[in-house]
């Protein structure tokens, strides 16, 4: 069962033609549509399902800079920024709350490696405080006989609400003149002298000379029938609501679960690091780029095969764009939650924090994360086809930056100055030999 979600309505007739086209209209890709149509520029966003359907309304909701890569923290600045800035000028709540992000651990490495990220929050100006024993058990009090050996807080860190946030910032790019079209899939590109020049929809074509794929876990498998090889790997994780519940925190990370509480009360539950990456076509394709995450975060993640060989975004299949395609097939991509992780989740809640596991389970889903092998987006322009620009790969990270990844998109696209340097997150560094550091975070 997908998570509820704020449904928008769509705009019925689809333009001839817009000064930009965005295709995906998730967190990114809304908000990359929201700064271009500030800048005055005409914008038509385009989705295969409704706004916010996939990873954007399936994650934990949280807006940290807490424990981030270095790489990401200025645009993760910008972020934070920006969801206070965005939620005054849509005019409409985006759940976004400073309620701070409250870590604990019974695991002295892990503890060790928060307290090393500490040079980092002093680059980077975020206020963050490290906790003993006592501190930790005072600010996390759990059932059940659970020792923590410390935490951390990062006080001005905090969350939003998965089930409003694209959708609303959908309508407020739609407030400055953009055009949003739901269930409308975008097929393909329409490419003249190297140049994009429209991209072809099921609704038909509309012209363009510029264009930002920010499809998720799609991104990869559009791009390749252009010719364009962007190394995603998509993982598979799980999730569960709760009923309105008693209060143990806004958002808290554990040992054992993440938990963030909505603003309906209930929490979203989930199990940090525990997911799926699934044997397909694209996975081995792009197997050698991601060797060096594989092996690292080897013990956090299971190898599994699934419908996925076959079928959806990893398949490797390929389509007409006069013809039905994958993305028609696919609404949402909404697979299955892992039932052992959902068991695992239920076991732990009841131990550590039993009248939150009374309260009941109103639904559980599972969703995709599209991650490239360094664990850091990709926003970058294509070198091969003029005007076209990817936002995808944020690897988990991407709801709390969205506005600020989203901006940097829109910059890239508008051309000119940009909010942040571009070049950590350009897609060239995986077919330049760049050395791949994986993220730490």
């Amino acid at each position: 069962m997908s998570p509820l979600i704020h449904h928008i309505t769509s705009d019925e007739t689809l333009p001839k033609s817009a000064d930009v086209v965005v295709i995906g209209g998730g967190i990114i890709g809304a908000s990359a549509a929201y700064f271009l149509a500030r800048r005055g520029l005409s914008v038509a966003l385009v989705e295969k399902g409704y706004v916010g359907c996939e990873q954007s309304s399936r994650n934990w909701g949280w807006c940290r800079r807490q424990n981030r890569d270095a790489r990401e923290m200025p645009v993760a600045n910008l972020a934070m920024r920006l969801w206070d800035d965005m939620t005054a000028e849509i005019g409409q709540d985006l759940g976004f709350r400073r309620c701070g992000l409250t870590y604990a651990t019974t695991n002295p490495k892990q503890l060790a490696e928060w307290d090393n990220w500490r040079p980092v929050a002093r680059q980077f100006d975020v206020p963050t405080r490290m906790m003993n024993a006592d501190e930790t058990a005072a600010a996390v009090p759990t059932a059940g006989g659970r020792k923590w050996v410390g935490g951390v807080h990062a006080a001005n860190d905090g969350k939003a609400e998965p089930a409003l946030a694209a959708p609303r910032i959908a309508e407020g790019a739609r407030k400055h003149g953009a055009t949003i079209h739901q269930n409308c899939a975008a097929r393909g590109l329409d490419i003249t002298n190297g140049r994009v020049t429209g991209v072809i929809t099921e609704k038909g074509l509309i012209r363009t000379s510029a264009v930002l794929c920010a499809a998720g876990a799609w991104a990869s498998a559009f791009m390749r029938m252009h010719a364009v090889s962007v190394p995603l790997a998509n993982v598979r994780q799980t999730s569960l609501r709760t009923a309105p519940a008693p209060d143990f925190g806004e958002a808290v990370f554990t040992s054992d679960f993440a938990m963030t509480r909505r603003l309906d009360g209930g929490y979203t539950i989930a199990i940090s690091a525990r997911a799926t990456l699934e044997i397909t076509p694209q996975a081995i394709r792009h197997a050698k780029p991601f060797l060096p995450m594989f092996m690292k975060r080897l013990t956090a993640v299971e190898v599994g095969i699934s419908r996925s060989f076959f079928e959806g975004p990893d398949s490797m299949r390929r389509w007409q764009f006069d013809k039905p395609t994958p993305f028609e097939q696919f609404r949402v991509l909404d697979p299955a939650p892992n039932q052992r992780t959902l068991a695992t989740i239920m076991s732990r809640l009841q131990t550590r924090f039993p009248t939150v596991a009374d309260a009941g389970v109103v639904s559980t889903w599972g969703g995709y994360i599209d991650s490239t092998p360094d664990s850091v987006p990709v926003i970058s322009p294509v070198d091969s086809i003029g005007g076209v620009f990817i936002a995808a790969g944020c690897s988990g990270h991407g709801f709390g930056t969205g506005p600020g990844f989203g901006h940097l998109a829109a910059d890239l696209v508008a051309g000119g100055a940009t909010c942040a340097d571009p070049t950590p997150y350009r897609l060239s560094r995986f077919s330049d030999r760049s050395k791949i550091q994986v993220g730490d975070f």
